[in-house]
């Protein structure tokens, strides 16, 4: 019954240490107030919404404007195991990031079991590429790109600094900066927990997607944060994420954000005292 699976542990204990939704399962409340703190933003805020980057229906995304042309952009991709999640719940902190200047801009993506990790990944470096060519017609300086995301979005943070951005035509360097807040970097434990019902994680999507064999082809500043209030299981990625960073000459910075859960990190994103949030401004300049 207790048999050691994964990592030390059990199968019940890597559900609890790796399926957010066990070890807060206050989460729909937490959700539900972020969707309607997002709904203000995007009903406020100067923006373009659902501007297409690709061919599916999914592949859009939606640009949050300043006032003053020029200053930096920040994409940012949001969570949800790869399997749930809309750039419309998760843009609650734009408000903070526009105020002081920069443009914000939120990632959509196809979903598992529709697509394949793989083909996540491929969707969100071509939307990074688009804002790169793209994002200086609705005010954003290309020559300041900065990559954020969460959870799986922090994955995908990561699969993006991996990319040989030359390949493509693109400067090597062309991401400045990037946060990935309590990213999910170790892809094998899927294949024991019950979200892989919906991402159907294989053990070649998983090498083909491996932020701890991919390294960092990008060199910039990079923030690696999770909540201190989230599971050992948890945090042990990014802890691991970080270090194979550092070892590898990034200027990585690990910041555990006190008594923080996996849901109410995203509360800490509007509030420009909070530790996340500072940090993020001033990777940004502002």
């Amino acid at each position: 019954m207790n048999e050691i699976v994964y990592k030390g542990f059990s199968k019940h204990e890597l559900e609890y240490q790796y399926n957010p939704r066990e070890s807060v399962p206050e989460y729909p409340e937490l959700a539900k107030k972020r969707a309607e703190a997002s709904r203000k933003a995007r009903s406020t805020l100067k923006s373009w919404l659902n501007v297409p980057y690709g061919n599916s229906a999914r592949e859009i995304l939606d640009i949050y404007a300043p006032d003053k042309a020029g200053g930096p952009v920040l994409v940012y991709i949001h969570g949800g195991y790869w399997r749930t999640g809309s750039k419309d719940d998760n843009c609650n902190f734009a408000p903070t990031f526009v105020q002081r200047g920069a443009t914000v801009v939120l990632v959509e993506y196809d979903l598992c079991p529709q697509v394949t990790v793989t083909d996540i990944v491929r969707q969100t470096r071509a939307s990074i590429a688009w804002v790169y060519k793209n994002i200086i017609r609705y005010s954003g300086n290309p020559a300041k790109l900065y990559v954020s995301g969460h959870s799986a979005g922090g994955h995908l943070t990561a699969m993006a600094l991996a990319n040989d951005w030359e390949k493509e035509r693109l400067p090597r360097d062309l991401i400045k900066g990037a946060v990935a807040t309590s990213g999910v970097f170790d892809l094998d434990v899927v294949a024991h927990i019950s979200v892989q019902e919906q991402v159907r994680m294989t053990p070649e999507i998983a090498r083909l997607n491996d932020p701890l064999t991919h390294p960092p082809l990008v060199n910039c500043p990079l923030v690696v944060a999770v909540g201190g209030a989230e599971p050992k299981g948890w945090q042990r990625m990014s802890e691991d994420y970080f270090n194979y960073c550092k070892q590898r000459g990034m200027q990585a910075e690990y910041l555990v954000v006190p008594g923080a859960n996996h849901y109410t990190m995203s509360e800490h994103m509007p509030d420009s005292g909070s530790p996340l949030t500072q940090a993020m401004l001033k990777q940004l300049g502002l």
